[in-house]
């Protein structure tokens, strides 16, 4: 072959993958618009976007034009689906190759496998052609039983152990064990049906039951009791919730529990006998015989197993979804800001370890004190609290929520009131506010990476009263160094897919991050790392380079970093904010791309972007519309005028103090009908858990939230949302508590 016919034959096959490629992408951009109910342009926009390398928080922020407004839950749901479709996709092909290589694809096959993208059909389609195991009916069909199946299916034949003789050689030693082979083939080839398995599908759609009994071989240990509500349950598999199954599941995980799915055995048997069994002939009863055979050991366990998994997978996104949204409530929960703190981990016999920080989180003091049994050296303690609030100009104190928290925060309002023979060196007005913050994965972060990094020469407990005061400063900067799998506000979160659990909680940070905005010049390396266009080694060499060069004054200085390109700039510039910076738009959401439309329109106002940041009038008399462009919209000017109005604004909540009721200390101090103050600490798809203060978070039931039937309990609370609510019942016993939000 010459140069020249190589150099075409190659350009044809460019061309080809170029244009498949194309194909192949504006069907993926319909199949997800479809599914979606979106716009096909704003989905194949989005894809184009998405394979340009731009984030999620990105795109939404700041390409709404091309996307026709999509919030970051719709991008992230096409970017999702978009992922699903490749992975079909690359299944087809397979399928394709294999029954390719078998020579026993046809037009019309190879067309229902192009056409399909439901994961379930193609391997409908796929299975007679799949590989596998040497069956009994393949054993059969190598002895040559396929002609007398077909005989048998077609249930023509009067006699058929006679027809079966004609086929006794070899291995097949008489007619019976021929007859069986037959029956063995029919049973595989009913259960391989498209139409059998779509038709088992419905029923275990319409009636299947799921049901759960006790191991008894275990039935009487202690480990099994947690999951004595399952030891002889069941119900519907439609109605079980996600949080019911995924308990079941975990006990036949950990083998005290067997778990079954079935539908109606005999009314599916019936509805298939119908299809394949035309009459009370010979040859329609071993027809009947094989089904039922197929039924049982091919087709009920294949078709049972698909609804194990899909049961399972619904269960675990309902699960990962609750578990997201938690996170994303404590992440966005209100930060104090740069105050000076002091954190205490509190504790009875190793006493409270506690913590002084400057107003950028940096640890001036430490020290342990031991107000509380056994050593009960409360004034010690007392007149080092004192001396420390005052030495360090402490403002707000914060103390974790675990172990004797009650106490020491008691013992820390009284010192600061003077309840203690000690001089007061503060007025009453300048006293510290104290705060009780969820210490959940304090532990986790202080034996960390992470935290030795941070604190190389400090022990375990000075790391993790250091977190317990930096969360009250700005929990979601804290919180970012722990793993979310870790702070305690999921259900389940161990028994669920790990891989789609990173997934969806990944994400979930990069967009409090970045919705958030972040510090370019306090920053830590593990909250840059989540901003939009980083991650780890980006921001590893901003740390660095602002170590080496001091604090940023632009983020145009942002492209000096090593290995920070047009690309990685263009994605993270508007996330990061620089206070105090020459240009006030570096301090605000504005993109630097849309830097020249700002000056533009201070300067027909005849001001400086400063003073159009300051004046209302000025802003109120810009007429957006005369900045429109052929990329710049009404929809980015929309936000370009919200955000000169409240530049670099925290979308957080403020900060409110809150304090239990000082009557009520442990459960025996609890009675029926009692009104409490109280914290959600963590919300499930039952109810939501809420800490009053007696050392065991109580229960409010989905059916204790409202005066209404509600869907879930995320429409009435939500996560450290401060709630009164009434105590119905307390069981000793067991350590339950039960409590209604209901007319209070």
């Amino acid at each position: 072959m010459n140069d020249e016919l190589q150099i075409i034959l190659y350009l044809c096959l460019q061309n080809r993958f170029f244009v498949n490629g194309l194909m192949e992408k504006n069907i993926f951009a319909k199949l997800i618009a479809t599914a979606l109910n979106l716009q096909e342009r704003a989905v194949a926009n989005t894809l184009s976007l998405l394979e340009e390398g731009c984030t999620i928080p990105f795109i939404s922020r700041y390409r709404k034009e091309r996307t026709g407004g999509l919030d970051e839950v719709q991008i992230a749901a096409i970017s999702d689906r978009f992922d699903k479709l490749q992975e079909i996709q690359k299944r087809k092909d397979t399928v394709t190759k294999t029954i390719t290589e078998q020579d026993k694809m046809t037009p019309e096959l190879q067309k229902r496998i192009d056409d399909c993208w439901e994961t379930t059909e193609l391997e409908d389609i796929y299975l007679p052609y799949k590989p596998k195991r040497r069956t009994r009916a393949q054993v059969a069909r190598e002895q040559g039983l396929e002609p007398l199946a077909q005989i048998l299916m077609v249930q023509r034949e009067r006699d058929p152990e006679r027809a079966a003789e004609r086929f006794v050689k070899g291995e097949v030693k008489d007619a019976e064990t021929a007859l069986k082979g037959a029956q063995d083939i029919i049973a595989e080839t009913v259960s391989e049906d498209e139409r059998s398995r779509q038709q088992l599908r419905n029923a275990f759609s319409r009636q299947a039951i799921i049901t759960s009994k006790v191991v008894k071989a275990k039935a009487d240990s202690d480990e099994a009791a947690k999951y004595s509500d399952y030891f002889d349950w069941q119900e519907p598999l439609k109605r079980c919730s996600s949080h019911r199954l995924l308990a079941m599941r975990r006990g036949e995980e950990e083998g005290f529990l067997r778990i079954s799915i079935s539908p109606d055995d005999e009314e599916a048997v019936d509805r298939l006998k119908r299809h394949y069994v035309y009459g009370n002939t010979p040859c329609g009863k071993l027809v009947a015989e094989a089904i039922d055979d197929g039924y049982k050991r091919l087709l009920k366990p294949a078709i049972e197993t698909e609804f194990a998994a899909s049961s399972k997978e619904k269960a675990d996104e309902e699960a990962i979804r609750v578990f997201a949204e938690n996170l994303r409530q404590l992440l966005l929960g209100a930060p104090l800001g740069q105050k000076r703190v002091m954190g205490v981990d509190p504790g009875f016999r190793t006493g409270c370890k506690v913590v002084c920080l400057d107003g950028q989180g940096n640890l001036l003091h430490h020290e342990a004190i031991f107000p509380h049994p056994p050593v009960n050296k409360r004034m010690e303690a007392a007149m080092a609290i004192q001396k420390m609030v005052t030495k360090y100009q402490i403002e707000a104190i914060s103390i974790g929520n675990g172990t004797a928290s009650r106490e020491t925060a008691s013992f820390i309002k009284d010192v600061l009131a003077g309840r203690y023979d000690i001089s007061p060196s503060r007025r009453e007005g300048e006293m510290p506010q104290v705060f009780v913050v969820s210490e959940a994965g304090a532990s986790v972060y202080s034996a960390s990476k992470i935290a030795r990094e941070e604190f190389p020469d400090e022990d375990v407990t000075v790391r993790g009263a250091v977190s317990i005061g930096r969360r009250l400063m700005d929990p979601l900067a804290e919180l970012v160094k722990i793993d979310p799998k870790s702070i305690g506000v999921g259900q389940y979160q161990h028994d669920v897919d790990q891989t789609k659990l990173k997934h969806s909680l990944d994400q979930t940070v990069e967009s409090c991050v970045n919705n958030v905005g972040v510090n370019l010049n306090t920053a830590s390396q593990h909250l840059l790392m989540y901003v939009s266009g980083l991650g780890p080694t980006l921001a590893k060499n901003i740390v660095d380079y602002r170590k080496e060069n001091g604090a940023f004054t632009s983020r145009a200085q942002l492209k000096k970093v090593p290995r920070l390109g047009p690309s990685a700039y263009q994605q993270c510039a508007g996330f990061l904010r620089i206070p105090g910076a020459r240009n006030p738009l570096d301090n605000s959401a504005v993109h630097p791309e849309s830097y020249p439309i700002v000056e533009q329109m201070a300067k027909d106002q005849g001001c400086t972007v400063s003073d159009l940041m300051k004046n209302k009038e000025k802003r109120e008399a810009i007429d957006i519309k005369r900045y429109v462009t052929a990329e710049v919209g009404i929809p980015t000017l929309t936000d370009i005028m919200k955000e000169l109005e409240k530049p670099g604004r925290d979308p957080r909540e403020q900060l409110e103090e809150f304090e239990f009721d000082k009557n009520v200390s442990t459960i025996d101090d609890l009675v029926e009908g009692m009104i409490l103050p109280g914290i959600v600490t963590n919300i499930t798809n039952f109810g939501a858990f809420v800490d009053i203060g007696v050392h065991q978070d109580g229960l409010v039931h989905i059916s204790q939230m409202a005066n209404r039937r509600i869907a879930h309990p995320l429409d009435v609370v939500k996560l450290h949302q401060h709630v009164k609510v009434r105590v119905i019942e307390v069981d000793h016993r067991r350590h339950r508590i039960s409590l209604s939000l209901k007319g209070i």
